[in-house]
């Protein structure tokens, strides 16, 4: 039996508007921003109609969390309109805030589009199966296949991780951008590292991701081959920024992200 779909969704709590979300991993591990993230937006999903999709979404990671406990989140319906809605939501564990979000949803409307490849850099089948860059104890590896090639060739580091989830994933259009939140934060900051020459998996510094934003422009499939191209533009006094585009197997640009992170020197 599947993990993946089932551990990004959220019950009902004891209040309304608040959600209990699954642990994710062993206990005494720390928390998986991304199921924080995606916990946050299935939480958020929840009190929306159903005739609005997310459009955007930012979280801000303010501590960890314990990777075996369950958390809590509490959504605010901050405004609904006829095309339009917004959601904050807060999580929490024993009591204490993890992260904030908010969310931006719309009803789909009619207008200009663009992003689309003419063609993808590269062929995921051909690239060799290595898993995220680095230890994963609170994420179901075995239900992803996960491929990454680092490419310095112009001087820039960029990072292409293919991904797709290896187990069925029924339901609507909701469950395969649950598992996109989820996958994308994979050592999502690291690329900030690696253009100096380190690395997360190494622990040369002080690491992790503090803020998180995506913009979806069009559907996802998450059990089809999708790549993950990032780059850190920019990094200084600890901290770091990463780019990213989320390319579906079609070619079609489906998400545009940005992460910022703690890259500091260990004292």
């Amino acid at each position: 039996m599947s993990v993946l779909p089932g551990l990004l969704d959220v019950s009902a709590g004891t209040e309304p508007d608040t959600w209990v979300g699954a642990a994710g991993g062993p206990p005494g591990k720390r928390a998986f921003g991304g199921l924080l993230m995606a916990q946050s937006l299935s939480a958020a999903c929840h009190t929306v109609d159903a005739g609005k999709r997310p459009t955007s979404m930012h979280l801000q990671y303010l501590r960890g969390g314990e990777a075996g406990e369950v958390a809590d989140y509490a959504v605010t319906r901050v405004y609904d309109g006829r095309t339009a809605a917004s959601r904050r939501v807060e999580s929490f564990q024993s009591g204490r805030m993890l992260t904030v979000a908010s969310v931006l949803y719309s009803s789909d409307l009619a207008g200009p589009s663009h992003g689309q490849l003419s063609a993808l850099p590269g062929d995921p089948e051909a690239v060799p199966l290595t898993g995220p860059p680095g230890p994963a104890p609170a994420v179901p590896l075995d239900e992803l296949d996960i491929r990454i090639e680092d490419d310095r060739s112009t001087g820039e580091f960029v990072r292409r991780m293919w991904w797709r989830a290896t187990v069925p994933v029924t339901g609507d259009a909701l469950v395969h951008t649950l598992i996109a939140c989820y996958v994308t934060d994979l050592y999502g900051i690291d690329p900030a590292l690696q253009a100096h020459g380190h690395s997360m998996q190494a622990r040369t510094h002080r690491s992790g991701t503090t803020d998180f934003s995506i913009w979806f422009h069009h559907p996802i499939r998450a059990d089809r081959w999708n790549l993950l191209e990032s780059r850190s533009p920019a990094a200084g006094h600890g901290r770091g920024v990463i780019t990213g585009q989320l390319i579906g197997a079609d070619g079609t640009i489906a998400a545009t992200l940005v992460q910022e992170g703690l890259i500091a020197d260990r004292e």
